[in-house]
């Protein structure tokens, strides 16, 4: 979906072109607020906001001429680790990519998926031409974030099972480019009654699918109540074993449970993408905070992907909230970055823009930092596994001394 501000003016609609103008315009992104300041000032408020800066890899003029037909934003940065005597250097080049929807919602649904599939093609072109080894891509990125609706139909027609039409898409993609691909879809698991999860499947770089894993956590927030359109997963907290390292996902709100994160380390996680769909003021103070966290915390990269643009439904809703009803629920704002384990990040892709990040890393990375914060040895985790155990008790009592006054 085009952005507002980009839009040609045909129409002779006086009022929908006034309604056009009236729209605020999207800030394109904090990066480029920091850019206004002085070199000196912007060096430290992106070390103070930021970490350790990657450095930029090159991107050759044919490739950006491709990027700028094709109207999107590629930028490429990279991580370094200290070289190891014993230990060669793992380097592997991850991409993440985050996009609009591409025809009104309103068309027909296999005209939507066609569309999407389309656009992500030419994109993943540009990611292979840049070396990609690993590719996440957003949230439910075969249909529009219809959830915000409360409808059932057409929505619950992008659903498939885990070999459906965009598996069998990127798997010819992913064979093509020797690239693993995650791909985040709403499944439709037939053998089980045809019941729905939100799930990513992962495609190995032969073409094969490797395995998949499901949503942990549901929202139940304001439009984002998801729970009457699918369940929470039962797939525990998979690590992906891949040519290129060992690969998890934490799924949109599931970011916002530091267990969860957790888990995935405990399992051996190197990667873990968040690909997620997520708007607006409630959520963006903690979109650039979350994964950062996660990644510092947990000693492996993160990669945060957000959708990006304004999608419209032809049915108004209600928020629950006693405002009127709408047809939009805010602005996905993009941003998408990649946070290293020692509290460096790469800079946020456009909060306005289709886009490619690119960011290579050297694996070798996430044990260094974990052997110089030590947050593995000093964890204490079967202390905290029976204190667990025992607030999940329906007996539980909490651990608090009252201040009895003698």
């Amino acid at each position: 979906m085009a952005d507002p501000k980009t839009l040609t003016k045909t129409s002779t609609d006086g009022a929908a072109d006034a309604l056009l103008q009236s729209k605020p315009r999207e800030l394109d992104s904090l990066e480029g607020l920091l850019q206004k300041l002085s070199p000196e000032d912007q060096a430290h408020a992106f070390r103070i906001l930021y970490g350790e800066q990657p450095d930029t890899l090159p991107v050759s003029a044919e490739l950006q001429a491709y990027c700028d037909q094709h109207d999107f934003e590629l930028q490429a940065y990279k991580f370094h680790a200290a070289p190891e005597q014993r230990r060669a250097p793992r380097v592997v080049r991850v991409g993440v990519i985050q996009n609009q929807i591409v025809l009104p919602t309103t068309d027909p649904v296999e005209d939507q998926f066609q569309a999407l599939a389309d656009r992500l093609e030419i994109i993943i072109e540009a990611a292979a031409k840049m070396g990609v080894n690993v590719l996440g891509l957003q949230e439910a990125w075969t249909m529009p974030f219809a959830f915000c609706t409360r409808e059932k139909e057409p929505w619950l027609e992008f659903s498939e099972p885990i070999d459906g039409p965009s598996t069998q898409f990127l798997q010819e993609l992913a064979k093509r480019h020797n690239m693993v691909i995650v791909s985040p879809i709403l499944e439709r698991d037939e053998v089980h009654g045809g019941t729905l999860h939100n799930t990513a499947v992962v495609i190995g770089n032969r073409g094969n699918i490797i395995g998949s894993h499901r949503k942990n956590h549901i929202p139940r927030v304001g439009d984002f109540n998801e729970s009457t359109y699918y369940m929470e997963g039962d797939t525990g907290h998979p690590v992906f074993e891949t040519e290129f390292g060992r690969v998890a996902i934490n799924i949109c709100y599931g970011r916002h449970h530091p267990l969860n994160w957790l888990m995935f380390g405990i399992n051996g996680a190197e990667i873990v993408f968040n690909p997620s769909a997520t708007v607006g003021a409630l959520s963006e103070p903690l979109w650039p905070v979350e994964a950062r966290c996660a990644s510092i915390a947990n000693n492996y990269f993160v990669a945060g992907i957000n959708r990006v643009g304004t999608e419209t439904f032809p049915n108004a809703f209600t928020s629950g909230d006693g405002k009127a009803p709408k047809s939009e629920f805010g602005h996905f704002y993009g941003s998408s970055y990649v946070a290293a384990p020692n509290g460096g990040r790469t800079p946020g892709l456009s909060r306005t823009r289709d886009g490619l990040l690119v960011t290579e890393l050297d694996l070798n990375h996430g044990r260094q930092v974990k052997d110089k914060w030590g947050f593995r040895m000093t964890g204490r985790i079967p202390e905290y596994a029976e204190a667990l155990t025992r607030a999940a008790h329906p007996n539980f009592k909490p651990q608090i001394i009252k201040d009895t006054g003698k």
